[in-house]
């Protein structure tokens, strides 16, 4: 099976590390100084994060522990932070090849 790597959705990007981190929604509003419905906003399809103020997307990328600029570079997919090697993309957390994943679906 060919996987091909592209940017996720932030929404997905926020969740799946907020997840991580065993963090609520309010925690990270919290966290960010910002209110729970605002966060609510960038987990759902009703904001972007990318488009909001840089001051409030670096504070909610700081109460989830992300880099500003690896995130505007593209560089969390699904959660997971990427950086390219010669044999091709790996996961910085441990090193595992993407292409070496292997998924519930995979057979």
């Amino acid at each position: 099976m060919a996987l091909q790597v592209c940017r996720v959705e932030e929404k997905w990007i926020l969740r799946d590390y907020r997840k991580k981190l065993g963090l609520t929604q309010q925690e990270v509003a919290d966290k960010a100084r910002i209110q729970l419905r605002q966060y609510q906003r960038f987990e759902g399809d009703e904001a972007n994060l990318s488009s909001s103020s840089f001051n409030i997307a670096c504070r909610v990328m700081d109460a989830l522990g992300l880099d500003p600029t690896t995130y505007h570079k593209g560089g969390y997919v699904c959660g997971d932070e990427v950086e390219f090697s010669p044999e091709g993309l790996r996961r910085v957390e441990d090193g595992v090849l993407l292409a070496d994943l292997k998924y519930e679906d995979d057979e």
